[in-house]
């Protein structure tokens, strides 16, 4: 059990919702790996004058999916591509096979990452952290034409 004193929280700060605004995201993957998004997140924030809320990214597939990790080290990313093969791997006797030895794998690696975030926006600006960044994860080996719903719900004042 922690003390009072090692837990601060800020002025909770109230907005009424006046924005709802929402974009098509289309990217072009060259294959198994990580897309940062963030820039064309932080873009479609500052287009919609986003000032206070939340933004919503919710990917139209079922083997691609949607991941908030570190953008400093990119060993990091090359690690978690290990990790997802290791937990899903291509020659595990899948049943499903229609697309080919990766198809039900990228399904599974799918149901473990998710296919939606949520990014609370604060004073017109993603809430990331300092080394986060948004990325898409393409589990498919081949290239792939992928949609984001990008949407977000606060105040533009």
């Amino acid at each position: 059990m922690t003390s009072g004193k090692s837990v601060k929280r800020s002025a909770s700060s109230f907005v009424q919702t006046t924005t709802l605004a929402s974009s098509l995201l289309t990217v072009q993957t060259p294959g198994r790996g990580f897309t940062d998004l963030t820039s064309e997140a932080a873009k479609f924030i500052a287009e919609a004058h986003a000032r206070e809320g939340t933004l919503t990214l919710f990917i139209r597939h079922t083997s691609a999916s949607l991941t908030i990790q570190e953008n400093a080290d990119p060993s990091v990313l090359v690690d978690l591509t290990t990790a997802l093969s290791r937990l899903a791997p291509e020659n595990a006797g899948w049943t499903h096979d229609t697309e080919g030895p990766d198809d039900m794998p990228a399904h599974v690696k799918t149901m473990l990452t998710g296919t939606s975030l949520q990014v609370p926006i604060l004073k017109g600006k993603l809430a990331l952290g300092t080394w986060q960044a948004i990325y898409l994860i393409e589990h498919r080996s081949r290239p792939h034409r992928r949609e984001i719903v990008l949407q977000f719900v606060g105040s533009n004042q």
